[in-house]
């Protein structure tokens, strides 16, 4: 599974509580502008809405070659789930504090996929917490690679 588009905001500022795998509609210049790389989803989110599930604001390029049929960039995406899943969506989701929020699109048997992810969002302290933690991995494995070399 090769990324096209990663959403680095998303672990970053929320604790991830749940995954899906999706399916999304998109029309044939929007995945040849995937295809090409070009799309960001750092600001996207998705919302139940009439037993559908939406994306808002991932934004895929108009692709470069298109005519007048070309997609509109920002244009609202319908996920595609099964009926359980999106009853199970709607219950996480509107519990306060929680978003579902795009981690990932992904190839998978040439279709594209979405990482769709309920998450809780996190608070300055949790992220001074991450910071923290991952300066103290780097100091570890730095410390580790320094009495290896010197062997």
């Amino acid at each position: 599974m090769a990324d096209i588009l990663t959403n680095p905001k998303a672990r970053r500022d929320y604790h991830v509580l749940e995954t899906f795998e999706t399916g999304i509609v998109l029309r044939g210049t929007e995945v040849k502008s995937l295809r090409a790389g070009k799309g960001q989803i750092s600001d996207a989110f998705a919302r139940v809405e009439n037993d559908e599930v939406w994306l808002y604001n991932a934004h895929i390029d108009e692709y470069s070659h298109g005519n007048l049929q070309n997609h509109q960039p920002k244009a609202p995406r319908k996920l595609l789930l099964h009926k359980s899943e999106i009853r199970k969506l709607f219950g996480l989701a509107s519990v306060k504090g929680n978003a579902l929020v795009p981690l990932s699109f992904y190839w998978k048997n040439g279709m594209v996929k979405v990482a769709l992810a309920v998450a809780k969002g996190k608070v300055q302290y949790d992220k001074r917490q991450d910071l923290k933690k991952r300066d103290a991995d780097r100091e570890l494995k730095r410390a580790a690679m320094q009495r290896f070399k010197g062997r």
